[in-house]
């Protein structure tokens, strides 16, 4: 397979009502399975979105739930499930003053500019809807889909047999977001091209309907094993209830986690009992702390109890 990535030029500025399917077939020559990756900014830009309200409240109202603080830096989980620093709101390459939010719905935006490129007589196209994401693990950023309409987001390779025999298990390319980030290596962060062809890919990527749109690349928050930072989490844990960010309960052992020593603890029916002679309180009481933070860390609530022995 050989792709060909084609920055669209000639695009120029952005503004409310603009119509992005017109800009799309006006300015590029599209053909049947092309994909069209469109930056959100300019989708934001085109909705009118652009405010003059202070970043921080901006990102407020974006924020469904914060993830991780520092220094003034907030990783958070928006209304649409993504994960974003300051919500994905953005002021780069914007006039002094003004700030950009994510569109509210970035599939059916996606759905949208599809139908339309369609409905003007133009070809059979994929759309994807790109943003610039951090990596949790790693230095610098890439693009993702954000939204998507006509391409498989994900291509499950579980149940395929590699070339040693061994069945594949987890293997699931994020197509929609590799799509997005060769996009961007093509068009640059400063080229002012905000939407980009990728021609080539493998057909049966590209689907006749609509297909799940990028929502199908968000990991949900039971099956999310980093859903705090590091920092947060023990803080989080310590709180005294449940908090949104932890996965939901597992099959484990909590005493075990706890590791109560030489206590006798047991399971009641609310919580756990500990018992300690009057020489083992502190270890008691220390345990106790254990318990109810990791009950905690687990969407769990249950009363921790210290009896004498």
């Amino acid at each position: 397979m050989t792709l060909e990535i084609r920055p669209v030029d000639g695009i120029g500025e952005v503004g409310p009502g603009t119509d992005l399917a017109d800009l799309v077939t006006t300015h590029a020559s599209v053909l049947d399975g092309d994909v069209v990756v469109i930056t959100s900014k300019i989708v934001s830009k085109a909705l009118g979105l652009a405010t003059t309200r202070p970043k921080p409240d901006v990102v407020d109202e974006s924020t469904d739930r914060l993830v991780a603080e520092r220094h003034g830096t907030k990783i958070v989980r928006t209304a649409h499930g993504l994960t974003l620093a300051a919500a994905g709101v953005d002021a780069s390459n914007m006039e002094p003053g003004l700030v950009l939010p994510l569109p509210d719905d970035p599939d059916a935006v996606a759905r949208d500019i599809r139908k339309a490129i369609r409905d003007r007589g133009g070809p059979r196209v994929a759309v994807v809807i790109s943003d610039t994401a951090g990596r949790a693990w790693r230095i610098g950023q890439t693009d993702i889909a954000i939204g998507c309409a006509g391409l498989a987001p994900v291509d499950s390779f579980a149940g395929r047999i590699d070339a040693y025999g061994n069945e594949l298990v987890v293997t699931a390319p994020a197509v929609a977001d590799e799509v997005a980030a060769a996009a961007e290596l093509a068009s640059g962060k400063l080229g002012q091209r905000p939407i980009t062809m990728v021609r080539g890919l493998d057909r049966r990527l590209l689907l006749d309907d609509d297909g799940p749109g990028a929502a199908a690349l968000i990991r949900d928050e039971h099956g999310d094993m980093f859903g705090l930072g590091a920092r947060d989490a023990v803080v989080a844990s310590l709180a005294g209830e449940p908090v949104r960010g932890f996965p939901g309960p597992d099959d484990v052992d909590l005493i075990e986690l706890a590791g109560p020593g030489g206590l006798d603890v047991k399971a009641t029916n609310d919580g756990y009992a500990i018992r300690a002679s009057p020489d083992q309180l502190i270890e008691a009481g220390m345990v106790k702390q254990r318990l109810l933070a990791l009950a905690v860390a687990h969407g769990l609530i249950c009363t921790v109890e210290v009896e004498d022995s």
